[in-house]
């Protein structure tokens, strides 16, 4: 049997909470808890969480935020509340309490999860004309971004409606974002956790041009891109150090044969790893991981003899055009293209944060 667990984070909500709620409990789900986590609402909200405490022999509880802590932080709550109280709920069904997720579109993800149980369901929404430009824009963004770092085509990685399979909630309960960012970080991670997405379409409602959201398109846009821009940033200092003492070295040998090549990307690459080692262990990934410098050494060597191959090859190819800026512009390109794949194993492998025992 699919025992389902219910999370709702409700930040100064309206009676479309009260609505969803009764229609929530009216349906034939297997329901071991619905969970409402009050992030931090304003006094003159408080009369709606009374009024769901007062709901007689229904399987609820409220949880409360002393201030407001993030979209992210709700959710991990009642993560939280659920490993603590109902651990053998089958999988947690999130929805958001502004009414834009109805009791039918939650339906249809828990059927979903119950032919796929060890799968991340995601309620995908249709993107028309009539969905606010800001929503629009903001997924197609993430969708991308998404594709380009975890190789995985999500078409809506902003719904909040989602059914997660409790193995996989045990893993998310660590990661550090309090707020939007927490559900994007969610789909980078199932990759890694080896948790498959799975897609069941459902209606597109935005309710008021989709005012009652709490999304700040700046600064959660930012918090959700944060990781992936701070390693570019990384990336990028590292490299301009890795570049200039290339170009150094190789001025120096006075050619650009082969060894050469090699002997200056061995200089440049050894001194830019200890710039780009310390960046991302402790401004990027937050000093997690676990025997970080024995992993990132090892991929630094696979990566430095990639790039001084690769470099030399594609510079062979393009000899011909007798430019000295020929192996810049050949190490540039091939750099790029690594540029990806350290990403994806620096925060995958070697920064991951490392479950605890209690998280099995």
């Amino acid at each position: 049997m699919t025992l389902i667990g219910i999370i709702i984070p409700a930040l100064n909500p309206d009676q479309a909470l009260i609505r969803l709620t009764q229609d929530i409990l009216t349906a034939n789900f297997t329901l071991s808890q619905l969970v409402i986590v009050d992030d931090g609402s304003d006094p003159a909200h408080q009369p709606i969480f009374a009024q769901l405490t007062r709901l007689k022999n229904a399987p609820i509880t409220v949880l409360h935020h002393a201030h407001n802590q993030g979209k992210g932080a709700a959710l991990k709550t009642g993560f939280q509340y659920f490993a603590d109280h109902f651990p053998t709920t089958t999988g947690v069904a999130t929805l958001d309490a502004d009414g834009q997720h109805t009791v039918g579109a939650l339906s249809h993800c828990l059927h979903a999860f119950a032919t796929h149980p060890d799968r991340l369901v995601l309620g995908v929404r249709r993107f028309t004309n009539n969905v606010p430009f800001r929503s629009q824009f903001g997924n197609r963004l993430t969708s991308q971004l998404v594709r380009l770092i975890a190789h995985q085509q999500i078409s809506d990685t902003q719904t909040g409606l989602r059914v997660i399979p409790m193995s996989y909630v045990h893993q998310l309960r660590p990661f550090t974002g309090d707020r939007f960012e927490f559900e994007f970080e969610m789909l980078l991670a199932a990759q890694r956790y080896h948790v498959k997405i799975f897609e069941q379409p459902i209606p597109t409602i935005y309710i008021d041009g989709n005012q009652s959201s709490h999304f700040r398109i700046i600064r959660d846009s930012l918090a959700i891109y944060a990781q992936f821009f701070n390693f570019a940033a990384s990336s990028v200092a590292s490299f301009a150090v890795d570049i200039v003492l290339f170009a150094v070295c190789l001025l120096l040998l006075r050619n650009s044969q082969l060894h050469s090549i090699l002997i200056a990307t061995v200089i440049s690459r050894c001194l830019s790893a200890v710039v780009n080692y310390g960046l991302n262990h402790h401004l990027v990934f937050n000093g997690t991981g676990h025997q970080t410098l024995v992993k990132y050494a090892t991929l630094f060597l696979i990566q430095m003899v990639a790039s001084g191959y690769l470099t030399g090859g594609l510079a062979h190819l393009f000899a011909g055009f007798q430019s000295p800026t020929i192996p810049l512009l050949a190490k540039m390109i091939v750099d790029s293209l690594l540029f990806l794949i350290s990403y994806r194993i620096q925060r995958d492998v070697i920064f991951c944060e490392v479950p605890s025992n209690a998280d099995h």
